[in-house]
């Protein structure tokens, strides 16, 4: 196996550059489970800012604030809407129903986007009957989407209906700075539609851990008694908190890159006899293709790269997802590029058993 593997797997495979690690060697800590943290503190209040919001709350990870947020607008028994492919429904262990009791409606989207007209019908009646419909969820960039952006005239269209049927609602931004970069719309009209934010650190942004929760005073106040009881609370977690705040204030604009990047990396891809890069246009980060079975499974086909020296995901059956971010340069994608091509044109499998490259990557 090539010494220098190209990790496309996840961009939550990056590392801490020696600049956010020199921060957060310097991070001044306190106890965050007492609010005494000053870098947490000053963390907090920058994200908060930055989304336009009153208050937010630093968590160990985007599954916790996705359910964190569930919790908030939720009790046991009400139901929960989302589309079909949402991290929230498909990648956090059914914790809608594990952590909170609550029921989901989901609905069959567009590359995880779905419309007005899908949901117009799905709040229950006032019956005791029927779970209460709460909560819409919506996922911004979409994962399973393709890293697709949302039309914001959509997402204000969704929430309007939302707020006037009684239902809150929640963003799971994990990759919304993405979105912000791809659009030039600010995070704080993004974020204005909704009541609570889900936002992720540790993915194109670059820091080693971490989200945050962010919402009013009072959901944020609430959101402190989740945590604790979700096992969230953390001690002198400065260090962690300086990695973020470093990345919030240097690693937006760059991600720009990494879309020019998975862009650069379909087109190498999209003429290959075998593969169908699917959705055709690459708006963020995310690169999701296809691979005829006469190349072999998803697997097979991730293990003959893998073998050449890149991973990636295998998603589905026949389906490989790619993702750039700051730990891949525009040489690598070159690379990449080739490597996939080589390993179809040599008819998709590894000479040997290689461990298969597969997994829900987030």
């Amino acid at each position: 196996m090539p010494e220098a593997l190209i990790d496309l797997r996840s961009d939550t495979a990056t590392r801490p550059t020696p600049a956010m690690r020199a921060a957060m060697a310097a991070a001044e800590v306190g106890d965050d489970v007492s609010a005494e943290d000053p870098s947490m503190n000053r963390l907090q209040e920058r994200t908060a800012e930055m989304l336009g919001k009153e208050a937010a709350l630093f968590v160990p990870s985007g599954t916790m604030s996705n359910q964190i947020g569930v919790r908030l607008h939720c009790i046991p028994g009400d139901e929960v809407i989302l589309e079909e492919s949402a991290h929230i429904y498909a990648y956090e262990q059914g914790g809608v129903a594990q952590l909170s009791g609550c029921a989901t409606r989901t609905i069959k989207g567009h590359y995880g986007h779905f419309t007005l007209e899908q949901v117009q019908d799905l709040v229950r009646p006032d019956n005791c009957h029927y779970a209460r419909t709460r909560l819409l969820c919506i996922e911004n960039t979409s994962n399973r989407g393709g890293g697709s952006v949302w039309p914001i005239e959509r997402i204000a269209e969704l929430c309007d209906w939302a707020h006037e049927h009684g239902l809150a609602t929640h963003l799971d931004g994990a990759r919304l700075f993405n979105a912000v970069v791809a659009s030039g719309i600010p995070a704080t009209q993004w974020c204005k539609h909704f009541d609570t934010v889900s936002v992720c650190f540790s993915k194109g942004l670059g820091a080693p851990v971490g989200s945050a929760i962010c919402g009013t005073r009072k959901h944020i106040d609430h959101a402190i008694r989740v945590r604790k009881v979700f096992g969230g609370g953390m001690r002198q977690a400065g260090i962690v908190a300086a990695g973020a705040l470093y990345a919030l204030e240097n690693n937006i604009q760059r991600m720009a890159v990494d879309h020019a990047n998975a862009a650069r990396f379909a087109d190498l891809i999209r003429n290959v006899p075998g593969l169908k890069v699917d959705p055709a246009r690459i708006e963020t980060n995310i690169v999701y293709f296809y691979v005829d079975p006469k190349l072999g499974t998803a697997m097979e086909f991730g293990a003959a790269l893998k073998q050449r020296g890149l991973l990636v995901g295998a998603l589905g059956k026949q389906q490989i997802r790619a993702v750039t971010h700051l730990d891949v340069s525009a040489e690598q994608i070159e690379r990449a590029g080739a490597i996939v091509r080589e390993a179809a044109e040599q008819g998709g499998r590894a000479e040997k058993r290689q461990p298969a490259a597969a997994g829900a990557y987030e």
